[in-house]
């Protein structure tokens, strides 16, 4: 296996559009790295950067100890595994997964250690001699994923490998690629706009909005202390609610929510310097219970839009004029829709961006 270091990596095509812009981070020996963000991010292009599939505009990508800039894909001792599975179809599945290796030269026998080993880890050695046509799509998956352990290469390269596939299967296969990188301990990059996806998988996140990266780091720090407001409102699922407002310095510091819709004092540090803000508070640290006497706990009036009971938990969505909210509470009675309630906000979860950079503004 092997580290994988992009060093000031940009992609720029003939007319003019950047798909990335400089673009520096390491993945290290053995770790799952994945790269997250919306559709037109330049995930997939740095994924293909990285494979040799695109060509590097400038900077310089490693390999473990070598730059490979212009190494062809066939000599980087990389896998991939695509969205589409793209299996032989008039071969079995043993012949798809020792295809590879056959133009490689390798001998019959390790061929057959080799996918026997790989069909062992994946459970798929009873459909060996099954055609592509004869799969599930998990199994299809299962065999995509074989062909590249087969190969034993230094990293492993996934471009949504679990889009196609319906959603208890997706569970089921991010589950057997999470056992699979802690059973090879293989170094493994991992491209998805799944946010539940690189929460669940990744040691740690890539996140990237119009090619440029926002941050990288562990799931929970990502969730727990986002860079700018983009990271906040993208990792989490209901994501973080966010309210525009002004911070009044004057006297007790407050914040006002636009259209003056609630307000409430600062009852300890005031964040940053700028009067704009963007308030964020995630739905799990809004409460529907009325807070102790003795609580900070911030009330906010609001009228109940919709209701979903999950089973587990219940989405409350409201609104305090003219800001949308949804509270992630646990399975409760919920007064009827069209109803006030009020919503408690803990003070110690909110968070606070600026209203122009977006970028998060910490207590002094």
């Amino acid at each position: 296996m092997a580290k994988v270091v992009l060093d000031h990596i940009r992609k720029e095509y003939e007319n003019g559009f950047v798909a990335v812009h400089d673009a520096s981070f390491e993945i290290n020996d053995g770790e799952f790295v994945v790269l997250v963000g919306p559709s037109g991010c330049g995930k997939s292009t740095t994924l293909r950067m990285i494979a040799g599939l695109e060509s590097i505009t400038s900077g310089a990508l490693s390999i473990g100890e070598r730059v490979v800039n212009d190494v062809a894909p066939k000599d980087r001792d990389i896998a991939m595994v695509f969205q589409n599975y793209a299996l032989y179809p008039h071969m079995t599945v043993y012949e798809n997964m020792a295809f590879g290796l056959k133009l490689r030269k390798f001998v019959k026998k390790e061929i057959e250690e080799r996918v026997h080993q790989a069909a062992e880890i994946l459970g798929i050695r009873s459909i060996l001699d099954r055609k592509p046509k004869q799969l599930s799509g998990g199994q299809r998956q299962r065999v995509a994923l074989g062909r590249a352990i087969v190969r034993d290469p230094q990293v492993f390269l996934f471009d949504e490998p679990l889009s196609n596939l319906d959603a208890k299967l997706r569970v089921q296969m991010r589950t057997e690629i999470a056992r699979l990188h802690a059973q090879l301990k293989a170094t493994m990059i991992y491209v998805t706009h799944d946010q539940v996806e690189a929460m669940t998988m990744g040691d740690r996140i890539v996140v990237l909005k119009d090619g440029v990266v926002q941050q990288i780091d562990t799931p929970l720090n990502l969730y727990n202390k986002p860079d700018n407001q983009f990271v906040a409102g993208f990792i989490g699922s209901p994501s973080m609610n966010f309210i525009k407002g002004t911070v009044v310095r004057e006297g007790a510091p407050q914040f006002v929510a636009e259209a003056e819709a609630f307000h409430f004092d600062f009852r300890g540090k005031v964040p940053g310097t700028a009067e704009g803000v963007v308030m964020g508070i995630r739905p799990e640290d809004i409460r529907i219970e009325t807070p102790s006497v003795d609580s900070d706990d911030i009330i906010v009036e609001v009228d109940i839009d919709v209701v979903e009971p999950m089973g587990n938990e219940i989405f409350v969505y409201a609104h305090a004029g003219p800001h949308p909210l949804v509270a992630r509470v646990a399975p409760q009675h919920v007064p009827m829709v069209g109803s006030k309630v009020s919503f408690s906000f803990e003070t110690h979860k909110l968070h606070f961006f600026d209203v122009e950079s977006g970028e998060t503004l910490r207590l002094p």
